[in-house]
């Protein structure tokens, strides 16, 4: 079973930038879809962006044009850069794999589409 490990959260003010990573071991699909979403509490988890095993990126609203995702095909780990932080930003991130293409964003950030999730990492924006 996928294994998945985020790192990078931390505070940072409005309108800076963070990077965040997600180790990931344990599959080998050849065709997958990698994800990253976030959760505020009292709220169920909210896609972000993704991409494919072919280097396709999808964005949600909320992403685009201030977050790029990317991934490290040599050792699987995924990243997410955030720039342009806004206050609403703030959540605790959590990444995840599932195998199949990505198809489009709607399918992309489907939550109930992942089983294998990492313990999360938060990110604090603040004015």
């Amino acid at each position: 079973q996928a294994q998945l490990v985020e790192s990078g959260g931390g505070s940072v003010q409005s309108g800076g930038s963070l990077r965040l990573s997600c180790a990931s071991s344990g599959y080998s699909y050849q065709l997958y879809c990698m994800a990253w979403f976030r959760q505020v509490p009292d709220n169920g988890r909210e896609g972000v962006a993704a991409i494919d095993s072919e280097g396709t990126e999808f964005y949600t609203d909320s992403a685009k044009g201030r977050f790029t995702v990317s991934r490290d095909k040599t050792n699987g780990t995924l990243y997410l850069l955030m720039n342009e932080l806004k206050l609403e930003d703030t959540a605790t991130y959590f990444c995840t794999v599932r195998p199949g293409r990505c198809g489009n964003v709607y399918q992309a950030t489907l939550v109930n589409l992942y089983v294998v999730w990492g313990q999360g990492t938060q990110v604090t924006v603040s004015s």
